[in-house]
């Protein structure tokens, strides 16, 4: 496996949060003009916090865009600390909303989309870069890329019905987040191991 398809993974990793972030921003941005004025100094600031957070997420990835999987590793960690910041603003940001519940759907809705659209990419990516292989080796790697998409569908439906059941909490929706989330983290993995032992 060359050196570029190694770190597909890690840039799946690391576009998905992207995805959210920026999903997550417009959806906030959206309803800032909204905010009472007292409030609204504030509320861009956190604002404008969260993009620069963001902002240094990506910078990170267009930076370590062609890094080797070592520098990843350690990338990836810090980005997960990146990653848990922004979304304890996120947190912070609307339980101090006025209109907490329309918030809170709304970033749930965008989060969700974006969620869907990293599988579908990912998948996508996955399966040009397993053309690479030898014809043999081709179909673990298609049977694997399957199951990313099988989950995928499963996480969508969940996310689907969490949405369409109207009024959730916020830690229902954060919770649901998180765990298709971690199935598209452990769907990517497979899809990694299943690279490394085609090679």
């Amino acid at each position: 496996m060359s050196q570029h398809s190694a770190i597909h993974f890690y840039l799946n990793w690391a576009k998905e949060r992207i995805d959210e972030m920026d999903a997550t921003l417009a959806s906030l941005e959206a309803k800032v003009s909204e905010i009472q004025a007292d409030a609204r100094t504030k509320a861009n600031q956190t604002l404008a916090d969260m993009r620069k957070k963001r902002d240094d997420f990506r910078d990170t990835l267009k930076k370590q865009a062609d890094a080797n999987e070592t520098v990843w590793i350690k990338e990836k960690a810090r980005l997960q600390s990146e990653w848990n910041a922004f979304e304890a603003d996120v947190e912070k940001y609307i339980e101090t909303s006025s209109q907490k519940i329309e918030q809170q759907q709304a970033v749930f809705k965008r989060q969700a989309e974006a969620q869907v659209k990293a599988w579908r990419e990912a998948a996508e990516n996955l399966r040009t870069v397993g053309k690479e292989f030898a014809a043999g080796r081709r179909s673990e790697i298609e049977a694997t890329l399957k199951q990313m998409e099988a989950d995928a569908a499963v996480a969508e439906k969940k996310l689907q019905k969490i949405n369409e059941a109207g009024k959730q909490s916020w830690s229902a929706l954060v919770t649901a987040l998180t765990e298709t989330r971690g199935a598209f983290d452990r769907a990517n993995q497979a899809t990694q191991e299943a690279f490394k032992q085609a090679v």
